[in-house]
């Protein structure tokens, strides 16, 4: 027995040592989103070391989200979609002192969409659905420009919803054979009555029904990276409420200009909308 006790003893402490050896090469490889360097795409640009002052960064006009890691300070910079290809610069800010760096944006062929809308509204909406069109449009533009700083800020995202994913994002949408804007997120198609979980940790910001999106949520997940969940059957949060990784935020519907049910998913860095794979963490 006192032999069997000095094994299990020595098992335990090599397996403890294994798991402490595998918890920092973890935290490495899941610290950030992918960098994929193209329209609606994710730059990652590092700063300086860490032991400085945190530097303020802009790129666009927008301010730009600043992280430590390994070491360094990292600026994590959403591309938009309407980006040219070629070199970028973003400004930095660090006391006194004003650099610029810069990076390159590689061109990435969207594919085109062709879709019908049997509610022809949802295409052409008349006088009153355009009057409501314009008071929603700063809500939302609002929400997806909402700024609120949080250092311990979390990329290891689960999808929202269990369902079937589309490489939609970006592509170009020609709806009754009119074009328009490029799709800014990632629909997951599932029943009606699925539930949607928050991907992870943030802020309820905003709630609504819109023309366009149907009943939506808000997240803010800190420094400029909001998410934006649409075509909702039902909304279980409130604005204002903290949410953790997976709790309920509602159900999956069919409201707004939809063909059917599925969730609208938009990831949104220092208000550019970029594409959500980029932060998924699941096999």
């Amino acid at each position: 027995m006192a032999n069997l006790s000095v094994k299990l003893k020595k098992r335990l402490l090599i397996n403890s040592i294994v798991v402490f050896l595998l918890i920092p090469f973890v935290s490495i490889a899941q610290n950030l989103p992918d960098e994929s360097l193209v329209p609606g795409g994710v730059a990652i640009i590092e700063l300086g070391d860490s032991n400085q002052a945190r530097p303020e960064v802009r790129f666009n006009r927008q301010q730009i989200m600043t992280i430590k890691h390994n070491g360094k300070w990292q600026a994590v910079v959403g591309i938009p979609l309407s980006a040219k290809p070629g070199t970028q610069k973003i400004q930095i800010l660090n006391g006194k002192q004003k650099a610029t760096k810069s990076f390159t944006i590689v061109d990435k062929a969207y594919r085109t969409q062709h879709i019908t809308i049997k509610d022809k509204r949802k295409v052409n909406p008349n006088p009153d659905d355009m009057a409501r069109i314009k008071k929603e449009r700063p809500v939302i533009k609002n929400a997806l420009k909402h700024w609120q700083f949080q250092d311990d800020i979390n990329f290891e995202f689960i999808a929202p919803v269990d369902g079937v994913k589309s490489s939609s994002f970006g592509s170009r949408r020609v709806f009754n054979n009119q074009p328009r804007r490029p799709h800014s997120g990632m629909d997951i198609a599932a029943a009606k009555g699925s539930q949607i979980v928050a991907p992870a940790k943030g802020k309820v910001i905003e709630t609504g029904d819109f023309f366009f999106n149907g009943n939506s949520v808000f997240i803010d997940h800190g420094q400029g990276l909001i998410t934006m969940y649409c075509h909702m059957d039902s909304i279980a949060v409130k604005p204002g409420q903290w949410v953790k990784s997976g709790e309920k935020l509602g159900e999956v519907g069919v409201t707004g200009r939809v063909t059917g049910p599925h969730l609208h998913w938009t990831v949104s860095l220092n208000n550019a909308r970029v594409d959500p794979q980029l932060f998924l963490r699941e096999p």
